[in-house]
């Protein structure tokens, strides 16, 4: 064979073998015209590299990193940020409606008006539950969005709306999205860091911080708030100083020699990348990891000398030290079902407030003072909110509430957000957002958009189709809670 009969032999065989045959090329440019493909994407005939070197946004953005404390289970709203005056009067009484209840064994139509006190607070006068002190410290700071609605009732589909963009499981969550479409901005520690709650990963498990089809280089690092905090990190004794540099540079060279022989192959390019990473982190992990080099007034503001909340406020100042040092996401979670409050609420909710509130605000307080919450988005919520009725109606002692994911509450700060005030709001009973409602993809929108990226361009070509955190649903920038609109 002649070598031009090769070299067409050649790209017939790669058009018909490869993702980007013509099929996929047609589908491409119907999926340019109908705008649902960015205008500067191309057919890539080339295998692509990825790598988490700092990206240049597509505009200016306000937000450079972002730290997320994700409440699973569900923060009833209504005893927290939503007050709901009208309810007394229905107080025990029967609900003057249609209620949709995820658990119907229990369910019961009588009303709850919520039994802690509200108060205004701040400049800004943002009514908050007597349960947040912390909070009510800094409302002035934080945007508290009272208009959340993602409309599926259940845990699992509700994390991944707000997580990922869709109900569905496998795709690539926040974290993941964020860091490939910017890199980080220190090559010495983890992009997108996962901290897990020692008693228990939440619902979904991995899924939380997984990079679903992205590639696996944009998959979260787990760091624990425990030691060690990062598992395998250091080399055994007999590996340690010079033999571990020489036998790391001798598997580099041998690495880098197999991924020329296989181009394109995305899992071990990640792969690589995690070792490199990894001997890096043995020093740079440890220093941004060790908070023993705070002060002490650092490590009362955060509650870390009370046993209720130094659990959560040392992922809440570690999260802080990964961010100054560069990290791009950071996301906190709370156990498995800790804000799921069916039953005990009287009791429960209290106890859950305790243990994140004076860190959460703490949080937003070190940042301010550092100058970093300018830069730093901090968002605080869960999944959905709660019914104002009664489950489990047996006994006052024994009540709680039952999901509502047609209308909740979270609240945010920094990075471009708005310092005080609410926006949205909720029928009477806080049962639906019924003013300026936000579903998640228009929070994922404006996220983006305040991180530089147009969610129309920040896409991945999988399978010859042009994907993105929205994947089609038009989210709308919310600039009711913007600094700039």
């Amino acid at each position: 064979m002649t070598d031009s009969n090769h070299t067409r032999s050649a790209r017939r065989h790669f058009l018909a073998s490869s993702a980007i045959g013509l099929q996929s090329l047609a589908l491409a440019w119907l999926l340019k015209e109908d705008k649902v493909l960015a205008a500067q994407i191309k057919p890539e005939l080339q295998p692509k590299t990825f790598d988490l070197t700092p990206k240049m946004p597509q505009h200016p953005p306000q937000a450079t990193a972002m730290i997320s404390m994700f409440m699973q289970g569900g923060p009833s709203h209504l005893d927290l940020f939503d007050p709901k005056p009208a309810m007394k009067k229905y107080d025990g009484k029967e609900f003057p409606g249609k209620i949709k209840y995820d658990n119907a064994a229990q369910a019961s139509p009588v009303v709850l008006a919520s039994p802690w006190k509200f108060q205004k607070h701040g400049e800004c006068g943002t009514e908050l539950s007597e349960l947040l002190p912390g909070l009510s410290k800094i409302v002035d700071d934080i945007t508290v969005v009272r208009s959340m609605h993602t409309g599926v009732n259940n845990h699992g589909q509700s994390i991944h709306a707000l997580n990922t963009g869709r109900i569905l499981r496998g795709r690539p969550a926040l974290g993941s999205w964020l860091t490939y479409g910017l890199g980080n901005r220190s090559q010495e520690l983890p992009a997108f860091v996962a901290m897990t709650d020692p008693k228990g990963i939440p619902v979904e498990g991995v899924n939380n911080w997984s990079n679903g089809w992205l590639p696996a280089l944009f998959q979260g690092t787990v760091v624990r708030s425990q030691e060690p905090r990062i598992l395998n990190l250091d080399p055994r004794k007999e590996l340690s100083g010079r033999a571990q540099e020489n036998y790391l540079s001798f598997v580099q060279e041998l690495n880098r020699e197999h991924l020329q022989q296989h181009p394109g192959e995305l899992d071990l390019q990640a792969r690589i990348a995690s070792y490199e990473l990894a001997s890096k982190m043995q020093t740079a992990a440890k220093e941004a990891l060790d908070i023993t080099k705070e002060t002490k007034a650092t490590h009362t503001l955060y509650g870390l000398d009370d046993p209720a909340t130094e659990e959560f406020g040392t992922r809440c100042l570690i999260a802080r030290r990964l961010v100054e040092r560069g990290v791009r996401f950071v996301q906190l979670y709370t156990k498995n079902q800790y804000w799921d409050h069916h039953g005990s609420i009287r009791t429960a909710l209290p106890a859950s407030c305790k243990k994140t509130d004076i860190p959460s605000a703490a949080l937003v307080t070190d940042l301010k003072q550092r100058g970093l919450l300018g830069s730093t988005i901090v968002h605080w919520g869960g999944e959905m909110g709660r019914l104002p009725v009664i489950q489990n109606n047996a006994g006052a002692a024994k009540v709680g509430r039952d999901h509502n994911t047609y209308g909740f509450s979270m609240w945010l700060a920094g990075g471009g957000f708005k310092a005080g005030g609410t926006y949205g709001a909720t029928d009477e009973f806080g049962h639906k957002a019924v003013e300026d409602v936000v579903n998640h993809f228009d929070y994922h929108a404006t996220l983006l958009h305040l991180f530089g990226l147009d969610p129309e361009q920040l896409v991945y070509l999988r399978n010859g189709r042009a994907q993105s955190l929205l994947d089609g649903q038009d989210g709308n920038i919310v600039r009711g809670i913007l600094q700039r609109g």
